[in-house]
């Protein structure tokens, strides 16, 4: 088990993470040869035409469901961490000024919500610092961790320590951080810090699974959480909790997401804070170096 500590007292590290993707997706009028498909309803076209639907279902997570969302993590001063596509921040304006405003972290999502991990080398290094560099454009400061949609590439991790990243967060191994030691260009290692995310209480799940209702969303992420925090009294843990505008920010699934906050938000061994803040942590306890990983 990694060293790990957190501060004044606390045992849980909650990590909720925003993912802001709307407006980044596959799409026929930014060059896109098919639409996205993925859909609520599961409708994937396989021909080059605009999915003006799925493109509206998309914006409700920027219209409405981004607002809602916002307003819930103000009512209970909840410290996130955006994982932001860097060009759906740059279309939503007002979004990225509320995200500022309330003090959360933007982690890169990539340029747009796009398969990277199909890129050849120059093209993905161009990529993700072409996020980085419109992230610090829009929200004022140069992203710390990235996450990639779905895969990575073998070169990804170098690419982001050659860009500046810190840590990644395209791991499900574990319930703490950790180093991985990555081979540079010039055969040296560096190591970047591995921020361990999570499927299983992630909203994406109403879209996957239809059936899948708030309630039950709802009671596995609180017995999620006083499941680890039964076994922080062996250390201290993080868990991640995967949200999305579009999903979680539909009126008959908000209230869920106000439950939680408010159930968490009254345990006082819980840490509800930002990635880079627990990444910071973990580096200050666990200077990196090889014998680490």
């Amino acid at each position: 088990m990694t060293d790990f500590t957190l501060p004044d007292g606390k045992r849980l590290a909650l990590s909720i993470v925003i993912n802001v993707e709307e407006g980044s997706e596959m799409n026929v009028a930014d060059g896109d040869k098919l639409p996205e498909p993925v859909d609520e309803l599961g409708v994937a076209l396989k021909i080059p035409i605009r999915n003006y639907v799925n493109e509206s279902n998309y914006q409700y997570g920027i219209r409405a469901g981004g607002p809602r969302v916002m307003k819930l993590l103000d009512k209970y001063e909840a410290k996130t961490t955006v994982t932001a596509a860097a060009l759906s921040l740059e279309r939503a304006p007002d979004l990225a000024a509320e995200i500022k405003r309330q003090g959360h972290e933007v982690c890169s999502h990539g340029w747009r919500w796009v398969h990277q991990f199909s890129y050849k080398e120059d093209r993905e290094r161009e990529f993700i610092r072409k996020a980085a560099e419109s992230i610090e454009k829009t929200m004022g400061t140069r992203p710390a961790g990235w996450l990639s949609r779905y895969l990575h590439t073998a070169q990804t991790h170098r690419l982001l320590l050659e860009e500046g990243y810190t840590y990644h967060m395209d791991d499900m191994s574990d319930d703490v951080p950790r180093w991985k030691s990555v081979e540079m260009a010039d055969g040296s290692k560096r190591g970047l810090v591995v921020m361990p995310y999570a499927i299983d209480t992630n909203d994406m799940k109403f879209w996957v699974a239809p059936a899948y209702t708030p309630t039950q969303w709802l009671d596995y992420v609180r017995h999620s959480v006083d499941w680890m925090l039964e076994e922080t009294k062996e250390g201290p843990r993080m868990l991640s909790v995967g949200l999305h505008l579009r999903i979680i920010g539909r009126p008959g699934r908000i209230w869920a997401l106000d439950e939680f906050l408010k159930y968490v938000s009254q345990i006082p061994e819980i840490w509800i804070t930002s990635r880079q803040e627990i990444a910071e942590r973990f580096v200050s306890e666990n200077p990196w170096s090889e014998s680490q990983e």
